[in-house]
């Protein structure tokens, strides 16, 4: 019984953990594609700084929200280490995004604004894949009471 509900409670942890970074990451989305169209079809800027320009305003928002509401609860390592790393993972996810969009826009030759935005959106999709998993592992550590350590020279963990 025990063991179901250690299970469920980390699950549920995860679910409640999700859900805050899809409702940030939403938010985030919204300001990049607004912003990305912005910059593309109203100011004339290319494909790619646009991208770059809306993704650098977004990440600013997505880090806020992140450290300040989804991981919280989370050890704080010092905001200007959180921070870097913050932006050098979105940075490597801002490639992502700009190998999508400068496939479509210079291999494929599609120069649509439909053909833009199907584009950022699969960046923007892997780029999050990325993100989710890098913010847990380098950003936002979890508390060192619950990082099952291993005793050095064995296999037995401690808590």
């Amino acid at each position: 019984m025990q063991l179901l509900r250690r299970a469920y409670q980390r699950v549920g942890h995860l679910v409640h953990e999700l859900a805050k970074f899809g409702t940030i990451g939403g938010i985030a989305f919204v300001i990049d594609t607004g912003l990305l169209n912005l910059f593309k079809l109203v100011v004339g800027e290319g494909p790619l700084t646009s991208k770059v320009l809306a993704t650098v305003i977004s990440t600013t928002f997505a880090y806020l929200g992140n450290r300040f509401w989804t991981f919280r609860h989370r050890e704080q390592s010092g905001l200007a280490r959180e921070y870097f790393l913050f932006f050098l993972l979105n940075g490597i996810a801002l490639l992502i995004g700009l190998l999508v969009i400068g496939f479509t826009t210079y291999t494929l030759e599609l120069h649509d604004p439909l053909s833009y935005n199907i584009a950022n959106i699969v960046g923007v999709g892997l780029g999050t894949l990325f993100r989710y998993w890098s913010y847990k592992k380098w950003v936002f550590l979890s508390a060192t009471e619950d990082i099952p350590q291993e005793l050095p020279g064995s296999s037995t963990r401690v808590r």
